[in-house]
């Protein structure tokens, strides 16, 4: 069975860094387009950085020159560097990895205080 594990998620203060981690097991094909999405309570659920399997990178705005989405292929782990967070990032976070079909992790939180 496909499986997306996160970790990574915590407490941190505004200012802060976190890392966070998504493995995928139970693969037995590569995996393409990797994203990840957070959602507030009360809030839609946005996209945050995508990185495709050749290593091309999107961003939300938002987030644009202070999150850094990576991949390990090998490993197939994928990353997200979160530096200079803001109370604003509080969310619960999700991975999502494409192989054929999509698949979600369990999604975890970040909270940043001020």
């Amino acid at each position: 069975q496909v499986q997306l594990v996160e970790s990574g998620g915590g407490l941190v203060q505004a200012g802060g860094s976190l890392r966070l981690s998504c493995k995928v097991s139970g693969i037995f094909l590569p995996v393409n387009t990797v994203e990840w999405y957070r959602q507030a309570p009360g809030k839609r659920r946005e996209l945050v950085a995508q990185i495709t399997r050749a290593g091309n990178t999107n961003y939300a705005d938002s987030v644009k020159g202070r999150f850094t989405i990576s991949r390990d292929n090998a490993k197939n782990i994928m990353y997200l560097q979160m530096n200079s967070l803001k109370p604003e990032d509080t969310a619960v976070y999700y991975c999502k990895a494409n192989i054929i079909r999509d698949y979600w992790g369990q999604g975890t939180q970040v909270t940043v205080s001020s």
